[in-house]
């Protein structure tokens, strides 16, 4: 069997320095290389490498005249990435020696001079965070799209009801907006904790070198002000080999995706025909390949299934760490793909799922209406109204035990008593005792601070509404 390699691009050894007299086998040049991933890097590096060349002109470590020039260079790469004409191959290795070797090729021996008073290693920490900078900015405006899709989705639903479940048990019927609104709340944490972790993830390491800092006079301070940072990293060491930004990050798309993924979950079920709460529209649903009939919730799997990628990108990232001795090591290199991948899930996850609720969902409210009137989610209430009357609660809820097991062997429903056997059961019921139990009576007596009451309802939308408009 023919086991020999298919042509491999040159490897050079001109990368990092002359002390190696031979270039690299194109094996390992090539399973070395990370530009065929980290070039989504490129515009960041551009970005960080203009600040670096402003930084090294304002600290006298070259001229002005080069720094302009290095600048321009640098704009220059960036006009021929975005017009399709940078684009490097394996033998650049990764993204910022690429962009090195392309300005050298610009301005000469100028170019060279870039890279002074800095390392790949405080370089790509940079570029990393300006670029989960930016993609969390755009993750939460999405997450602010989606609460809105639900808000809305929420204000024509207040006086709908839908069984609520535990143990995915008929318990309780509520407000189809508290189960909406529910979901809300869950996305107000992701969008607060996706700014919580922002404030982390703009922290400049620019500066730190290779893990011990320059005998350069350089000013941090200075390059983190122009790129928008907070801040410096306080210690070299710390700032090359810190991940604990992608970490959480990731641990914070992970609960997003979680949170998409339970209510993919519920939407799944209430589209099934057990269930039928839900029809899902053409524009956002697919069919079987030999089953006319079938309408597939496509969307909701895909996220429910993508969750679990999020997830081992997480759990990636902290197998990965865990054993790193200080400071960097080229394990750090793997963090890119887990980052970019899990960035552009979750931001088409969240794109799809607010389609989903915008158009793609509608709910069948006469059958929800048959669902909270055909189970015995109200016998909670039967146990209240007795309660009300001078009966203590245990007491009460043994007693309407007694009378759901009536009802079942009977082959009835609470509402279907008459009021002799009511008062046979016990003689605290009067006929008010139908209006207690009516499903909507039961909804919107639930009055209390957080209930699914319509009052309550109605004011946690309000609530949302001006949370909605927060920055």
């Amino acid at each position: 069997m023919d086991t020999e390699l298919p042509p491999q691009p040159a490897a050079s050894s001109q990368t990092w320095s002359q002390r190696f007299e031979t270039a690299l086998h194109p094996a390992i040049a090539q399973f070395n290389a990370s530009i065929g991933f980290d070039i989504e890097l490129v515009e960041y590096d551009l970005t960080g490498s203009q600040a670096h060349a402003q930084m090294l002109a304002h600290t006298g470590i070259i001229t002005p005249d080069e720094g302009d020039q290095l600048v321009k260079g640098l704009d220059q790469i960036r006009q021929e990435y975005r017009q399709g004409f940078f684009s490097p191959g394996i033998d650049a290795e990764d993204v910022h020696f690429a962009v090195e070797r392309r300005l050298t090729q610009i301005l000469g021996d100028l170019g060279k001079k870039l890279h002074t008073a800095r390392s790949r290693n405080d370089q790509v920490g940079t570029d990393t965070r300006l670029y989960l900078r930016d993609q969390m900015q755009e993750i939460r405006a999405q997450v602010r799209e989606f609460q809105a899709a639900l808000f809305h989705l929420a204000e024509q639903h207040v006086e709908t009801l839908i069984p609520g479940y535990t143990h995915l048990q008929r318990a309780q019927p509520i407000s189809l907006a508290h189960h909406l609104m529910a979901y809300f709340e869950m996305a107000q944490r992701d969008w607060e904790r996706l700014g919580e972790v922002y404030r982390r993830v703009n922290v400049s390491p620019l500066g730190c070198g290779a893990l011990a800092g320059t005998t350069f006079p350089i000013d941090r301070h200075y390059t983190a002000e122009l790129l928008n940072f907070d801040g410096v990293y306080v210690n070299s060491l710390d700032g090359v080999s810190d991940r604990d930004f992608a970490i959480e990050f990731l641990s914070t798309a992970s609960l997003i995706m979680m949170h998409l993924s339970r209510l993919s979950e519920e939407v799944i079920l209430w589209a099934s025909q057990e269930f039928s709460f839900v029809t899902l529209k053409d524009s956002c649903a697919t069919g079987s390949s030999i089953m006319p009939q079938k309408k597939n919730p496509d969307v909701p799997e895909l996220v429910r299934g993508k969750t679990g990628r999020v997830f081992g990108h997480l759990q990636a990232m902290l197998v990965l760490m865990k054993g790193l001795p200080l400071a960097y090591n080229k394990d750090l290199q793997e963090d890119k793909e887990a980052l970019f991948d899990a960035v552009k899930t979750v931001r088409g996850c969240l794109e799809a799922m607010t389609i989903l609720l915008q158009e793609g969902i509608e709910f069948r409210t006469s059958r929800l209406a048959e669902a909270v009137a055909e189970d015995f989610s109200n016998a909670t209430d039967v146990a209240d109204y007795l309660a009300t009357k001078g009966v203590p609660f245990r007491e009460a809820y043994n007693l309407v035990g007694k009378v759901v097991r009536t009802c079942l062997a009977a082959n009835k429903l609470l509402k279907d008593l008459s009021l002799d056997e009511w008062q046979t059961l016990h003689p605290a019921f009067e006929s008010d005792i139908y209006q207690a139990i009516a499903p909507r009576q039961v909804v919107a007596a639930r009055n209390s601070y957080g209930g699914t009451g319509f009052e309550q309802v109605r004011q946690a939308i309000e609530n949302a509404r001006q949370r909605l408009r927060q920055d």
